[in-house]
């Protein structure tokens, strides 16, 4: 096996997980002949064949189900090897702090963390949820380098005065429902098939986000109204009403709960915004380029 390599393994892999030489090619980037050759070769160390033909594709012979099992591993041992080397060379190290309303801590946010650990695992984060007003004031003060809030329709205008402004999403409030509700099956609806629904709404300390009933409908009927964000959305997945979510939000939802857009000319929208101060450190720089990938994904 002296002449196996990391290459010829990944093909190895990608063949036996797509049983094509086309859809492997097509996966790692390559051209069916450069497949051809790596699968010649490998077979070639191994000594047998590693692949049988038959009409709809290639499957693996038992010396080529074994030699891709064991493929799996050694990749990712190598793999991590990788991540482990770039950390060393990462010049990115430290103490980051970030602070986000509790919507967006949910989901967003810890995304955004997963992938900074991957790329600068010499950067220590710090999570903070909190009110809007009292994240601002962290970041003026500098006791927190980045903080994502919420703006828009319903919401109070903050000073943003000297504030480096990055939009995360925009437009981004839905509904969530029962899953056995008339709504649930549909990815939109309008905002006149929510008039006549109960509303599971929130209420919280001055200057956080309020999320009542839909902000357009006239004399909503409000069923319950609670602080936590998780008691929400329980209620929700219980039966009890429907209720407002940020977008950003929407995979954080329980089961028994299904996310649903509103069709509503009448709505201003409300936006997710991360802010930091002029002359943002490299690190604060990294998570928001993170928070904004992640953001992007969620937009679908």
């Amino acid at each position: 096996m002296a002449e196996v390599t990391l290459t010829g393994l990944r093909v190895i892999r990608e063949v036996a997980a797509t049983g094509s030489f086309t859809a492997a090619a097509a996966s790692l980037g390559y051209t069916q002949s450069a497949i051809s050759r790596q699968v010649a070769m490998m077979e070639a160390a191994a000594g047998t064949a590693l692949f049988e033909r038959h009409a709809r594709g290639v499957r693996p012979s038992p010396a080529g189900a074994l030699l891709a099992r064991h493929a799996t591993t050694a990749l990712a041992v190598v793999d991590t090897a990788e991540q482990e080397l770039a950390g060393l060379r990462d010049r990115l190290a430290g103490r980051l702090s970030i602070g986000a309303f509790p919507a967006a801590a949910a989901v967003l946010v810890p995304r955004a963390l997963a992938v900074l650990r991957t790329r600068h695992p010499g950067l220590a984060v710090t999570l903070e949820e909190g009110a809007t007003p009292a994240l601002l004031a962290r970041l003026r003060g500098g006791r927190t380098e980045v903080v994502v809030i919420g703006v828009g329709a319903g919401l109070p205008g903050y000073d943003l005065t000297g504030l480096h402004q990055d939009v995360l999403t925009e437009d981004d409030l839905r509904v969530a429902v029962p899953i056995g509700h008339r709504l649930a099956r549909q990815r939109r609806t309008d905002v006149g098939d929510l008039r006549d629904e109960t509303w599971i709404v929130g209420h919280g300390g001055r200057g956080e986000p309020q999320f009542g009933a839909w902000p357009t409908l006239e004399e909503p009927r409000v069923g319950h109204a609670v602080r936590s964000w998780t008691t929400r959305l329980g209620m929700v997945a219980a039966g009890l009403g429907i209720a407002l979510l940020p977008g950003v939000a929407a995979a954080s939802v329980p089961a028994g709960v299904a996310v649903v857009s509103v069709e509503d000319p009448a709505w201003r929208g409300r936006s997710a915004l991360v802010l930091t101060r002029p002359g943002r450190s490299a690190g604060a720089t990294a998570l928001v380029g993170a928070l904004r990938e992640q953001a992007a994904q969620l937009r679908g």
